[in-house]
């Protein structure tokens, strides 16, 4: 039974498919020429190529440092990647983009930047300040084979925000927050700070609040009064620097597999997860969506540039005072935002940041820009109220058949504690997945511990020889490990599939728990040698010649 499954129907994948291309001609054909035609990427993000609209869903995970982004990462892969290591110190010192590959290996950055199938080439203007710090790790993980996963550098304390990384990192960091689909900021509820530099990576993120997700992680190692105090602190910061009516969610829970520390707010950190892991599950499901809503987002602001550009043209005189009247015009950029939303009816929210538009302008020579051409703004509108209008009835039927999308985390993983939940598996039934062959050999590892096993087995009062799940559970989850890793070990150890355990069952499922604890990963898939002997026979009668 793997860890994790994942749903394909080539006929619900052909739909998103069919949106992601009708996104790509729109763009090459009606939002491009105008952003050429007016130099948009001088200003503003460079051009769109394949690789951003065909890339699979990212997730972007910052925070400072030993908040435990790269031990959420493996938590998500359950396994370790190349290039990870964690520690109260900073350990991670470069941006790593971890994405799906056949075979193991690391590409560094230079490398990668010039690889057309990847969407990292606009990275290349940050220089090689940035790329000696950027890599690309490539394995053949089943989570990465729908999203890709991008980790960054722990943001400097007070302490430390004197050093110089080399590179603009609020910059970088804004490049992968306009392309990435989610956004997790992790915080540490045992020390809470907010550093200048961390003030200024919130700055980057500024329009793209909707892909924020806020954690609070490692809750439960602070008591229930602390973790209020923490979590009321967290908000009200929160509030002072994004300075928008909405407040922003913050998830309170603790992302890695290791045993839980036992504590009030257990649950709250269990369904915290859950709703976390259900929030990156749908990311692939919804990733057309998200691409739809890039370009409309996009093209609102290239309709803006474009009108910025000509009235700045307009203004400019033919001979003489042009350095005064420039100075003049970009001084007086925010009355001429005015009179442009007044005089066009564009909404205030689809025009730039105005104090960096004043400084792109600094550095411009204004002969060179266009007057306002109607054929492209017609074009573009007609982006904006046609052409993408057609693309909502396919956005639609992607809805109905969203259960056939593929799911990052196994979807049967998540809700498994519920009440309703116990029919058969208390952990949710799965379907029947590939048999596992018959072992290589007659030993079995598990029998050396057997009789402490069957102990446990026969004090939890079995009846007709087998433990029900309800039984299972309430002992299980004594060992404080995540319901996730529980869940995965009773698929494992529930190897005739009945909803319950018998004797070797059970002896299995401590064993892997045993070895859980020890700091040992999960198998995906139940190996030969693990088979108890007794479910040899059967499994492998069952496999089909």
């Amino acid at each position: 039974m793997s860890i994790r499954r994942f749903w394909s129907s080539p006929k619900t994948l052909g739909d998103v498919n069919v949106v992601t291309e009708e996104l790509k001609n729109l763009y090459y054909k009606r939002l491009l020429p105008i952003e050429k035609h007016y130099s948009f990427h001088h200003f503003h993000s460079p051009s769109y190529e394949d690789a951003d609209f065909d890339n699979k869903p990212m997730v972007l995970v910052m925070g400072q440092y030993s908040t435990g982004k790269t031990t959420f990462i493996r938590y998500l892969l359950e396994e370790e990647f190349p290039g990870s290591r964690v520690g109260p110190e900073p350990t991670t010192d470069c941006f790593t983009a971890l994405m799906y590959g056949d075979e193991e290996q690391v590409v560094p950055g230079n490398a990668i930047t010039v690889d057309p199938k990847k969407p990292f080439r606009n990275l290349d203007p940050f220089g090689n300040s940035f790329l000696n710090r950027f890599q690309c790790v490539q394995m053949p993980n089943p989570v990465l084979e729908s999203i890709s996963i991008i980790d960054t550098p722990g943001i400097l304390t007070a302490a430390k925000r004197k050093l110089s990384r080399g590179y603009d990192f609020p910059a970088v960091l804004r490049w992968f927050a306009e392309r990435v689909d989610r956004i997790i900021l992790l915080f540490d509820a045992h020390k809470l700070e907010f550093s200048d530099e961390l003030t200024r990576a919130f700055g980057a993120l500024y329009g793209y609040e909707d892909k924020l997700r806020v954690v609070l992680n490692k809750a439960d190692r602070v008591d229930s009064q602390q973790l209020m105090r923490v979590y009321g602190a967290l908000m009200w910061s929160l509030g002072k620097v994004f300075r928008t009516p909405e407040i922003l969610r913050v998830y309170v829970g603790s992302f890695w597999s290791e045993p839980r520390q036992r504590c009030d707010h257990y649950e709250l950190i269990e369904l915290e997860e859950e709703d976390l892991l259900t929030d990156i599950r749908n990311l692939p499901r919804n990733a057309a969506v998200r691409k739809l809503n890039d370009l409309v987002k996009r093209a609102r602001l290239v309709r803006a540039h474009a009108h910025i550009i000509s009235y700045l043209k307009k203004e400019m005189p033919t001979i003489f005072c042009r350095q005064s009247k420039k100075h003049s015009l970009i001084y007086e950029l925010p009355v001429i935002f005015t009179k442009i939303q007044q005089q066009h009816r564009v909404p205030a929210g689809d025009f730039p940041d105005c104090t960096k538009m004043q400084e792109k302008l600094l550095g411009q020579d204004f002969s060179k820009f266009k007057t306002l051409k109607p054929s492209l703004l017609n074009s573009l509108d007609k982006l904006l109220t046609t052409d993408i209008a057609s693309l909502v009835p396919l956005l639609q039927q992607q809805e109905q058949k969203k259960k056939s999308l593929p799911a990052v985390l196994d979807g049967e993983f998540l809700g498994t504690f519920r009440r309703e939940q116990f029919k058969g598996d208390p952990f949710k039934e799965m379907l029947k997945d590939d048999e596992i062959s018959e072992a290589d050999s007659d030993e079995w590892v598990v029998e050396r511990h057997k009789p402490k096993y069957d102990e446990i087995f026969y004090n939890l009062s079995p009846h007709d020889g087998k433990l029900s799940g309800t039984k299972v559970k309430e002992w299980m989850t004594t060992t404080h490990l995540p319901n996730s890793v529980l869940a995965h070990i009773w698929r494992l150890a529930d190897v005739d599939r009945d909803g319950m355990l018998d004797n070797d069952e059970f002896a299995l499922a401590v064993h892997l728990i045993e070895g859980k604890l020890d700091g040992h990963w999960l198998p995906r898939e139940l190996p030969s040698h693990l088979v108890p002997p007794s479910k040899r026979l059967s499994t492998s009668s069952d496999t089909p010649v």
